[in-house]
């Protein structure tokens, strides 16, 4: 039985690659999400960029919560079963009235990992509008891999302004409009993209990546993992601690070291070695 999905919702997430919206948090606890990512922010005197975009919840205790919640994680169990590995993390923040966009891409592209059978929780920190650049996907593309091209535009907010080498048809584009609080579903084969925030405020966007704990990373790079529901009986990553406060010296220098190594996936075959 499914534990927070619809028989309705997994077969649209199986069929189109997606499924939106999904409520997991109130409109006041992301409010609160969004208060702790601002007051980080003051105290670091820059937006999160660089590697404390990668992986954020090896850092700060809050996030840790965030990505084992059980709304989140009964909905991301609905699709890829009850062992569940967090491989990553990351920020998608667009600026009041900024260029920063999304162009259109794959996730799977270069992650190096062994299976398709990867979703993604994007959880908005505040609403996601086609104002201010919400997440836009292409139903059905989930299917085959595509070729994609390095474009290191500076505005783009991938790792290597990747975007897919074939023409997309826009107007097949669907909008992902989330309240506050909500989160969407996509398949780690979606092609999807987002334009620039031209509103007033700021979008924020917390997007983790949710593996089953049979896929493997096929890079030749350990690479590392968060156990966040049910068991690990294939070892093919190294498990991640749980941070114990805040930003502590030990999980920075730790965490330093683990970004590192997702550099060198994300960046293979070019010239970077950081992010």
């Amino acid at each position: 039985m499914a534990k927070r999905l619809t028989a309705a919702a997994i077969q649209q997430y199986r069929e189109a690659g997606y499924y939106f919206p999904i409520r997991v948090l109130t409109t006041a606890e992301a409010a609160r999400c969004r208060e702790r990512l601002e007051t980080v922010e003051r105290e670091l005197g820059e937006p999160l960029r660089g590697i404390y975009r990668i992986k954020p919840h090896l850092l700060l205790t809050w996030l840790a919560d965030l990505v084992r919640h059980p709304a989140i994680l009964d909905a991301v169990e609905d699709v890829i079963g009850p062992d569940i590995l967090c491989w990553n993390s990351s920020f998608f923040t667009k600026e009041a009235s900024s260029a920063g966009y999304v162009s259109w891409h794959q996730d799977a592209t270069y992650w190096g990992l062994s299976e398709p059978d990867v979703v993604t929780a994007w959880v908005g920190f505040t609403d996601s509008t086609p104002r201010n650049g919400n997440m836009q996907v292409v139903p059905g593309s989930h299917r085959h891999q595509v070729r994609h091209v390095d474009t290191f535009h500076p505005d783009n907010l991938l790792s290597r302004g990747q975007e897919i080498a074939v023409d997309v048809d826009e107007r097949e584009a669907v909008d992902i409009v989330l309240a506050a609080g909500e989160m969407s579903l996509h398949h780690v084969l979606l092609v999807h993209g987002s334009r620039p925030n031209v509103s007033g405020d700021r979008r924020v966007g917390f997007a983790i990546r949710y593996v089953p704990t049979r896929v493997r990373q096929l890079a030749d790079v350990r690479d590392s993992a968060t156990l966040v529901r049910g068991r690990d009986t294939f070892g093919h990553f190294d498990l991640e601690p749980r941070p114990e406060t805040d930003l502590s010296p030990d999980m920075l220098a730790r965490h330093a070291e683990i970004s590192d190594r997702q550099a060198r996936i994300l960046y293979k075959g070019t010239d970077r070695t950081r992010f």
